[in-house]
């Protein structure tokens, strides 16, 4: 299991049963928990039993000898874990030079070099495993392959301890590759113009970093279709708005058409290839309104302007207009989880669950602050429900504040 990546290697008997095993979910869509799942080949060709630890560091290729650069894992995370409080954290260990805070698919990481290896071992061997918070924020800490980070800028995502006076200005390239504010290097191209940027180095590097390095298993970063056409759709429940809530999970929208002819199906054209893709990658076989929805590229490169379609390129609403590589960090299947921000700053649990709670069984909600901002979890019992309040409330009002509903990857509050 590699729980880190949510992902698993299984060794088949022989070749022949794991021939028969990818052929037969290559027309099946495998699902475990209600989840839908991907299988594909392996590279390594036997699975070796050892201990847990050691078992990640072989299969995760990260076999790196114990230095004064610390990768930290931070899983459970309830609340926001700033360059400050890893600095509380790890410098009663010895003297911290720099800290750099990053995004990955396993969960909010941080590298932290020591002046000393010294320093870095004895870190790990106290805290490691231990939680920040009570209950919360379990530290996973691995010995780098780095051996100097690089800090251009001191702000709340990197410090260099050694030098005070590096600026606070963001910085729109990744100090060291995989990691950082790559939002720069991903040039959105305008709406309609069907161009994809992805298959570009400098593009693809920034998409990688926001997917930890590599792309999920499934999407191929190289398809150039930016029509989607989705079916069995419940034509009495839904609208361009909501499938615009949906599918802007994972892109800007360009415009949307119901087919008249076909009221259970419709068209949306999204940026670019690479957002059509996320779309159909994670959208695909979901519950919606009772039904699961077939979501497919369609033959149509584009939607032609017409009275019958709806246009979305100048929203506002579209969510990659900005903050483009959080946003891609962030595209997931939906879950149970749900994550609101842009609250009302005196709103409370009563109000969120009296705004959602006709889409489904809420399990427990979570209210908390980040950034100034008043932000809330929200589990229900299964993804159809999840999924129908975040396709009919996202960009809803709440005492005149426009709210974000966006799928959270946490598993439990």
């Amino acid at each position: 299991m590699l729980r880190a990546k949510n992902q698993a290697l299984l060794q088949m008997q022989d070749m022949a049963s794991a021939v028969n095993a990818l052929q037969y979910y290559t027309n099946v869509q495998p699902s475990i928990r209600g989840r839908n799942v991907y299988i594909q080949f392996s590279s390594h060709q036997e699975l070796t039993t050892m201990d847990q630890n050691a078992q990640a560091h072989k299969v995760g290729d990260q076999d790196a000898e114990p230095n004064r650069v610390l990768l930290v894992t931070i899983h459970h995370l309830l609340y926001p874990i700033t360059v400050e409080v890893l600095h509380q954290v790890f410098s009663p260990h010895g003297f911290v030079e720099k800290i750099v805070t990053f995004q990955k698919s396993a969960g909010s990481q941080a590298l932290i070099q020591y002046q000393s290896g010294q320093s870095a071992v004895q870190a790990r061997n106290a805290l490691q495993g231990r939680n920040i918070y009570d209950g919360c924020c379990q530290l996973d800490i691995q010995f780098s392959n780095l051996s100097e980070l690089q800090v251009n800028y001191n702000n709340e995502r990197s410090r260099d301890f050694t030098n005070p006076s590096l600026p606070s200005e963001q910085t729109s390239r990744s100090s060291l590759p995989g990691y950082g504010d790559a939002g720069g290097l991903y040039a959105l191209q305008p709406p309609g113009s069907g161009a994809v940027a992805f298959p570009q180095m400098g593009n693809a590097a920034a998409i990688a970093a926001a997917f930890g390095g590599g792309l999920p298993s499934g999407i191929s970063g190289t398809n150039d279709r930016c029509t989607i056409l989705v079916s069995n759709l419940d034509p009495d429940k839904i609208d361009e708005d909501k499938l615009f809530n949906l599918f802007s999970v994972y892109g800007n929208i360009v415009r949307i058409k119901l087919l008249r002819n076909k009221p259970d199906h419709a068209l949306i054209q999204m940026a670019d290839g690479f957002q059509a893709e996320l779309a159909v990658h994670f959208l695909k076989g979901a519950q919606l309104f009772g039904k699961r929805v077939e979501v497919n590229f369609s033959k149509h490169p584009n939607i032609t302007s017409a009275p019958d379609t709806r246009e979305y390129s100048g929203s506002n609403l579209n969510r990659f207009n900005r903050n483009l590589v959080k946003n891609y960090r962030y595209c997931c299947a939906p879950t149970k989880m749900i994550h609101l921000s842009t609250l009302p700053q005196d709103i409370n649990e009563e109000d969120i669950v009296a705004q959602l709670e006709e889409h489904g069984a809420i399990v427990s909600t979570k209210l908390f602050e980040a950034n100034g901002k008043k932000q809330a979890l929200v589990l229900f019992e299964n993804e159809e429900q999840a999924t129908e309040a975040l396709v009919c409330k996202h960009a809803s009002s709440i005492d005149g504040s426009v709210i974000r509903i966006s799928f959270s990857q946490l598993q439990s509050i």
